[in-house]
């Protein structure tokens, strides 16, 4: 009697978020795209009955507990988020929207293995290798190591790694691969998962750190089927606006390594840079004295840096007043200004609100919630904030104040800034930094420390004084 039988049929499944369906549908259940689903032949798995496993199971005592080491790449910020370096064997995702800088990075990732004799491999799938030599003279990373090849059959890729034997690769993209042994067209469901299992196969077996580009949604989620994330060592995601230099580096999957740390870069005309000091880099332009700026000290991964909020208030002819947000949690914002209304009794919610997070960072988490109140009030009072004052901690719906994480790190890294007085919960315990505490427990009384309500006052009844 056979141990198999074969299984032959299609399935429908989406091309975003790998969704499978028992039929065609318009909108996918799983991430609600519309018109991602297609049809797919799915090959013949035959169900093998249990064998003989190849080696025996281990006393989890007896398992070494010596972890891979991760080689420098000798770029600093990168090496930072991946814990010291690319670990032989591992397999890397990165994603990120179009034109953010994904292969400027990697091919400068790849010239420093490259410059110190370790080949290198550069497949480009999306682009030609004339193209690729021209970002490298712009980068810097022309090497005799570093070999590109323009393929998208899987079986090519794999056919230059056998010959070159290299210690990277880099896959530009991973949607645009195919297996041919397939019939579904490239960046399909099954394609990509079949490719990536295949690399992660290879990468396993002859110790080769590969890393893989990925597409993105619309939604800025990782495109393809949520296997090629879960088979992967790390995943990356390189942010940033493309109307401003700062890119940021993140790691959402780590196995290798912790994922708090985050690399900063600035793009420039020779590639991405280091960016060695970010709050020197984000207050560089700041102008003192404007009513609705507020510097507030936040964390990015393990590193304290201190932006600038901006918020604009402005009368409004609109039914729904408009609300702007450019790097802010627009949530958050919402939630601010229902709370300056009715815990402060200051009439917002009719108002036009414009805030943002200046020079292309991005601020969501719940410590700049204090900095952005503080900002609205002053816009919408036409009152500065004084200059030396950084504010710092969560809002609470009763309009209390709430500490937040990491404070001390944040409030040395406004000392070091020369801020002299730092606006914090009543709750923040005594700490060794060199800056004057300003503990307050409501908003109002952080607004009331600030003197912003009286000196509106005074300058309403200045005003008033000088028209008489």
């Amino acid at each position: 009697m056979s141990n198999t039988r074969s299984l032959r049929r299609t399935q429908f499944s989406c091309l975003e978020c790998g969704t499978t369906a028992a039929k065609w549908v318009g909108r996918c259940d799983g991430c609600g795209a519309w018109n991602t689903i297609v049809e797919e032949p799915v090959s013949s798995s035959p169900l093998v009955a249990s064998v003989a496993p190849s080696q025996r199971a281990s006393a989890i005592t007896a398992v070494s507990g010596l972890d891979a080491h991760p080689v420098p790449t000798g770029f600093a910020e990168f090496d930072r988020v991946m814990g010291g370096g690319l670990v032989p064997g591992s397999v890397t995702l990165i994603g990120g929207e179009p034109g953010v800088g994904k292969s400027t990075l990697l091919l400068q990732l790849l010239g420093g293995p490259a410059r110190r004799g370790s080949t290198a491999l550069y497949i480009c799938a999306e682009e030609s290798p004339q193209q690729v030599r021209r970002r490298a003279e712009r980068v810097d990373a022309l090497s005799e190591s570093l070999f590109l090849a323009a393929e998208t059959s899987l079986a090519h890729v794999l056919g230059h790694i056998d010959e070159l034997s290299p210690a990277v690769v880099v896959v530009d993209s991973i949607q645009t691969v195919f297996d041919p042994e397939l019939t579904s067209a490239p960046g399909s469901v099954a394609q990509v998962r079949q490719c990536a299992h295949r690399l992660v196969t290879i990468a396993k077996e002859r110790d080769i750190a590969i890393l893989l580009v990925g597409h993105v949604t619309k939604e800025g989620a990782l495109a393809g089927p949520r296997v090629l994330e879960h088979v992967v060592d790390t995943v990356l995601s390189f942010e940033g606006d493309r109307h401003h230099s700062l890119r940021l580096l993140r790691a959402s999957k780590h196995r290798f390594g912790a994922t708090q740390e985050v690399g900063l870069f600035a793009m420039t005309e020779g590639g991405l840079e280091a960016v060695a000091d970010p709050s020197e880099m984000f207050l560089a332009d700041r102008r003192v004295g404007v009513a609705g700026s507020v510097i507030v000290p936040t964390i990015e991964g393990n590193r304290p840096l201190l932006v600038e909020l901006q918020a604009l208030v402005a009368d409004s002819k609109l039914t729904n007043p408009r609300r702007s947000v450019t790097g802010v949690d627009p949530s958050r914002v919402g939630l601010i200004l229902a709370v300056i209304e009715r815990r402060l009794d200051i009439k917002v919610l009719a108002l036009d609100v414009y805030a943002m997070a200046v020079g292309g960072a991005r601020v969501t988490e719940p410590g700049a919630d204090l900095g952005l109140a503080l900002a609205v009030v002053s816009s919408l009072l036409d009152v500065e904030v004084p200059p030396g004052i950084v504010a710092c901690g969560e809002v609470g719906l009763g309009g209390e104040l709430r500490s937040v994480g990491g404070i001390e790190r944040r409030l040395s890294e406004a000392a070091r800034m020369g801020f002299s007085h730092a606006l914090v919960p009543h709750s923040t315990p005594d700490l060794d930094v060199e800056i004057e505490l300003v503990r307050v427990p409501t908003l109002a009384m952080a607004i009331g420390a600030c003197n912003l309500v009286s000196r509106s006052e005074t300058a309403a009844e200045m005003a008033g004084s000088s028209l008489e």
